[in-house]
């Protein structure tokens, strides 16, 4: 960093500070993506990023809910909350600086995308953010950047050798992921629920897929206002009642609060190597526009979905009876 004018050496120091002070947990990450966008509107990502990292924390408040600890041991759901955790915090570590620079940008009406490297980001999103600069393509900007995210977690999540044991190929998430029960939700304050399944999660295409689909679910232009009154009215606390609160139906539901139930994880990213200098961007991620095969109207779905864990959870009960008699 010799060669950077102090300004240069101080501007990137300010944005790893800031970045390392919002990477804390899922409930800052989520408010950091959330008021990033208020300020910053034309960045329609970072909205997604937020309601996306809403859903991981009620995924992770899940495993100490009603009823994942009745059906999965502590240590697997210990697993599956620090799966969960690890690519939360890669993400953010990955995209927030990003995000940041471009925000100084706009300030002082001058890229600064030359000072991207320094923040070991891969060589598609840099091509990308100088491309929006002059483009402004809000499209292709949020495909761009769903597309290098989900590229930063794949081979240190998906196919780390630890993750790839002991949460991707096992039992419990190979049935989560055949009956849809993973699934991203957007709420409204009006009781309904929308989105999309995420089943094959393993697939890097498909994950990159679903966050189109995401996308066009959360910009449609009769929905959008919907999501972002949620959003700017509802705290996330990482529990389901967050939404819940709103159905007209009351659920029997019982999730805690993130910040209640889990430490602080400390994260440590030992090598980095740039994703784009090893996979090829297909053409498929960037031009080939999401399609719904299911509906994204998923009220009916979530109860329907709510019931069928309630059964399994009394079928299991009944077979621990059983065996105790």
């Amino acid at each position: 960093m010799n060669h950077l004018t102090i300004q240069e050496q101080t501007i990137i120091r300010q944005i790893l500070s800031e970045t390392s002070k919002k990477n804390i947990d899922n409930i800052s990450r989520t408010n950091a993506y959330f008021t990033y966008f208020k300020q910053n509107p034309d960045i329609i990502w970072s909205f997604l990023a937020s309601m996306v990292s809403r859903n991981g924390g009620w995924n992770m408040c899940d495993l100490v809910g009603a009823i994942f600890p009745h059906l999965l041991e502590a240590k697997t759901r210990k697993q599956l909350f620090l799966t969960y955790e690890r690519a939360n915090w890669l993400i953010f570590h990955d995209v927030f600086p990003q995000l940041l620079l471009y925000q100084y940008s706009t300030k002082i009406n001058r890229p600064m995308f030359h000072l991207l490297p320094y923040f070991n980001v891969s060589e598609f999103i840099q091509k990308e953010w100088h491309r929006y600069w002059f483009e402004t393509d809000r499209d292709r900007l949020t495909i761009a950047l769903i597309i290098n995210e989900q590229n930063v977690i794949q081979t240190p999540v998906i196919e780390h050798p630890v993750y790839k044991k002991k949460v991707f190929q096992s039992l419990i998430f190979s049935f989560q992921d055949w009956l849809h029960f993973s699934c991203v939700l957007f709420p409204t304050c009006g009781g309904e629920v929308y989105g999309a399944s995420a089943n094959g999660f393993k697939s890097l295409s498909k994950r990159i897929n679903l966050g189109k689909r995401l996308a066009s679910i959360l910009f449609h232009p009769r929905l959008y206002p919907y999501f972002f009154e949620f959003a700017e009215e509802t705290a996330h606390t990482g529990s389901r009642h967050d939404y819940e609160q709103y159905f007209k139906i009351k659920t029997n539901q019982n999730t805690p609060m993130l910040r209640m139930s889990f430490p602080v994880i400390a994260h440590h990213q030992h090598t980095y190597e740039d994703w784009s200098l090893q996979r090829r961007v297909s053409p498929t991620w960037l031009y080939i526009p999401a399609r719904h095969r299911h509906s994204i109207h998923l009220t009916d779905w979530y109860f329907a979905k709510s019931n069928q864990l309630q059964f399994i959870l009394s079928i299991q009960k009944l077979f621990q009876l059983k065996k105790w008699e």
